[in-house]
C-alpha cells in the first residue's frame, strides 16, 4: 500500500457561496492542525469551480473529515490523499461529500 503523506480537501464555491465557504474553511483553520489556501475566485488546477484548499496530515484525518461532512452545509468537497500520484490521487483515491464534479485531469 503506498504511504499517504497528507491530504488536501478543496470546498468547492461560487459567487453566491463565498462567504459560507470562507468562514468554514477559516473555521476548520482555528481548529485543526492544517494549512488553509488562497480562496480562488476562479477555477484552479483540476478544479472546476472556485476553491479553497485545507491542507493537513494523516494524524488529523480522524477530525478534520467528519467536522467536513458536518459543516459544510451544502457545499461540495472533494478530498484526495497526496500518495505521489497525483493522477491516482484525483481519480481513485478521491472522495467526494455532495455532487460529484468533473476534473479537468489533463495537466494532473
Amino acid at each position: 500500500m503506498q504511504r499517504i503523506k497528507g491530504y488536501h480537501a478543496h470546498v468547492y464555491f461560487d459567487a453566491s457561496t463565498i462567504d459560507q465557504a470562507r468562514a468554514l474553511c477559516e473555521r476548520a483553520a482555528q481548529l485543526f492542525e492544517l494549512k488553509m489556501g488562497r480562496v480562488h475566485e476562479r477555477p484552479v488546477g483540476p478544479h472546476p469551480d472556485w476553491s479553497c484548499q485545507l491542507a493537513f496530515g494523516p494524524e488529523v484525518f480522524a477530525q478534520v473529515v467528519p467536522w467536513l461532512a458536518l459543516n459544510r452545509q451544502g457545499l461540495v468537497v472533494f478530498l484526495h490523499p497526496d500518495t505521489g500520484d497525483d493522477l491516482l490521487d484525483h481519480t481513485n483515491h478521491a472522495i467526494w461529500m455532495g455532487a460529484m464534479r468533473p476534473l479537468d485531469l489533463r495537466g494532473v
